[in-house]
């Protein structure tokens, strides 16, 4: 059940061909969404750089908002990230400010999980634009991120970076429900890079602009101890690994690669951990991802173990990502900080 809509959706055919009515009426109402919002939104006095996808699912944009973000931190900007918060069972009244010790249940496992690997300021709301007037308020930064907000046109932007998984693309091309695109590859035109999370053997529109990223394996951390392992303690080990994200097939081929042996358990992407999901029957090992630990953490014992990864890209592009953002900036008339190599 879990990868259901990577059958339906990824494959060279379209299985749910006779629900592509369905897709034109989709796309026709996204589309005159989209024209209706950007026309209402209004730029912000601070530069705001969008990270999304045009298909449904994950692909890596939350690895790509974390990277972007050490990036802008180190040019001497202070990057705020917002986020939808999906998951979150707390009541949307307003913004919430998200840490590494908050609870996933209220905030959401990417927020948390982001909170922790960059220290900046997450904020959650299913409105970015409440998001981004609230940073603004209490002075959390200068530049915002927008995690997933690709097709949330209610907030404006400066720059636009699309994610793909490398290994699935477009899919077979169709829009929701009978493909998973949530917007035709033509928008593409529009967006400033093209992100490919892996190597790009699925169907991945070209784009002048496309960029390479890959997960690179840093450490193996035990989630209850605290104990590390270089990734090459995996190479031998027979585990039991979860992964309750967007393309799990990604994450257990990963630990395959390094030379495990593994008896993958797919879940739903943002599945909510229980103690009976990390029940063990034997003493193998648990390997999971990032996302998946902040839910695990409160409950986790030691067999425990979280795979942690670090984006790496082109050295080109985190100069092609500055000079569009100043070309952006110098259009609205906000030139940057004399301090910023901008």
């Amino acid at each position: 059940m879990v990868d259901l809509a990577g059958k339906l959706w990824y494959g060279q055919r379209r299985p749910l061909w006779p629900l592509l009515p369905l897709a034109w009426l989709y796309q026709r109402i996204a589309r005159n969404r989209r024209r209706r919002l950007q026309a209402r939104a209004r730029p912000l006095p601070v530069p705001v750089i969008v990270v999304g996808n045009i298909t449904a699912g994950g692909t890596g944009k939350s690895p790509l908002t974390a990277w972007l973000a050490h990036f802008l931190s180190a040019q001497g900007w202070r990057p705020v990230i917002l986020s939808r918060g999906y998951g979150s069972d707390r009541p949307a009244d307003r913004p919430m400010l998200v840490t590494a010790a908050s609870d996933p249940a209220s905030a959401g496992d990417e927020p948390v999980m982001l909170a922790g690997q960059t220290g900046c300021p997450v904020v959650v709301h299913p409105k970015r634009l409440e998001s981004a007037r609230m940073a603004m308020e209490q002075d959390l930064g200068d530049i915002i991120l927008c995690d997933d907000g690709l097709q949330h046109y209610y907030l404006a932007r400066d720059l636009e970076l699309a994610v793909f998984d490398g290994a699935r693309g477009i899919g077979n091309g169709a829009s929701l429900p009978v493909g998973p695109l949530r917007e035709l590859p033509g928008r593409l035109r529009e967006v400033d890079f093209v992100v490919v999370n892996g190597e790009a053997t699925g169907p991945v529109p070209d784009h002048p602009h496309r960029f390479i990223m890959t997960l690179e394996p840093h450490r193996v951390r035990n989630l209850a101890t605290g104990a590390s392992q270089p990734p090459s303690w995996l190479s031998g080990l027979d585990c039991i690994a979860l992964a309750g994200i967007g393309n799990p097939q990604r994450f257990f081929g990963q630990l395959r690669a390094l030379g495990a042996t593994v008896e993958g358990r797919a879940f739903a992407d943002h599945h909510r951990y229980t103690e009976g999901d990390i029940a063990m029957a034997d003493e193998r090992p648990l390997l999971m991802t990032a996302k998946d630990a902040v839910k695990i953490r409160p409950f986790a014992h030691e067999q425990c173990w979280v795979l942690e990864v670090e984006p790496t890209l082109p050295a080109t592009f985190g100069p092609a990502v500055t000079e569009a953002l100043r070309r952006k900036l110098a259009d609205r008339g906000l030139q940057p900080s004399s301090s910023r190599e901008t």
